[in-house]
């Protein structure tokens, strides 16, 4: 299967310097390939090695199995929040998570956008729905972080509609703390030169091209304004109560095994082995808005 869809050239500002890039080119220009990994400070100039993340990704998924009958026990509910640019790597990190895990009591959430009646309700009113029961775990691949990044960058919301969110999203969030909710918010950051080198991949993959969308396209020469998006909705959102958890994902190995690390060393499930949990990798998982622009720019 091919995409029929015809992307036309664009113009991108990448370190300073206009560059055209044609996204149906089957050759990846070396400007991209050459720095792709290394793209916005990442501190690896190579992928993990297959062996040694299958091996840490096991253990950690048989503590995420320990996670899942604890909750079952115990009732309590978790909410994860998959969050980033497009390509950053939350679907892989959903399924890393979720692979040995009963569906029937971890559920995955990605909303389509919203309907006419959708629309008239108030913004959080459609993501309620979907949050646990008693014992549940409900992971959200975007959720209502739409609003303070897509949205007000792609003109699908007004500048009054993001800035309410912005002030209503903590207060939301402090509700579902309040109730015993475990809330977790990641964002999954790449560079630029990464994310072209994987939409460009996804666009010549007939395995992944279904997951290229003239949206994707769009962003290509949009970075500058998802930028200052990310880090305005960060800076209102990062709370004491439902704080951002930051991951680096430029490769996608380190970066799965550092957020389950995160999880699940904030759950104190019955059986936990610290040993296989592991440390976490300072350089790939930090707190907030600080340690992102610490990092990058």
């Amino acid at each position: 299967m091919t995409n029929p869809i015809k992307f036309s050239p664009v113009k991108i500002l990448v370190g300073g310097e206009t560059r055209e890039f044609d996204l149906d080119n089957p050759e990846l220009p070396d400007w991209i390939k050459d720095v792709a990994m290394t793209s916005g400070n990442y501190p690896y100039d190579k992928k993990m090695d297959w062996d040694a993340y299958e091996d840490q990704l096991e253990r950690l998924q048989i503590e995420l199995v320990k996670v899942q009958g604890w909750l079952q026990e115990t009732g309590h509910r978790v909410v994860i929040l998959l969050e980033g640019r497009d390509a950053a790597g939350k679907g892989g990190c959903i399924k890393a998570i979720t692979r040995y895990q009963n569906p029937r009591t971890a559920r995955v959430v990605a909303l389509p956008k919203p309907n006419d009646r959708e629309r008239g309700e108030w913004y959080f009113q459609r993501y309620i729905s979907h949050l646990p029961t008693s014992g549940e775990s409900v992971l959200f691949d975007r959720s209502w972080y739409n609003r303070g990044g897509v949205e007000p960058v792609m003109g699908f919301c007004t500048p009054d509609q993001n800035a309410q969110f912005l002030r209503e999203a903590p207060r939301f969030e402090d509700m579902l703390v309040e109730e015993g909710i475990f809330l977790f918010k990641f964002w999954l950051n790449i560079g630029q030169e990464m994310q072209i080198k994987r939409f460009h991949d996804r666009r010549h993959d007939p395995l992944k091209v279904w997951k290229l969308s003239p949206i994707d396209h769009a962003a290509l020469s949009k970075w500058a304004d998802y930028t200052k998006a990310r880090n305005k909705t960060l800076q209102a959102t990062h709370t004491r109560a439902a704080p951002w958890t930051v991951v680096r994902t430029n490769d996608k190995r380190r970066g799965r095994l550092n957020l389950i690390r995160h999880l699940l060393g904030q759950l104190d499930y019955d059986g936990k082995d610290e040993k296989a949990i592991g440390e976490i990798d300072k350089q790939i998982l930090g707190q907030g808005p600080g340690f992102l622009l610490n990092h990058w720019e």
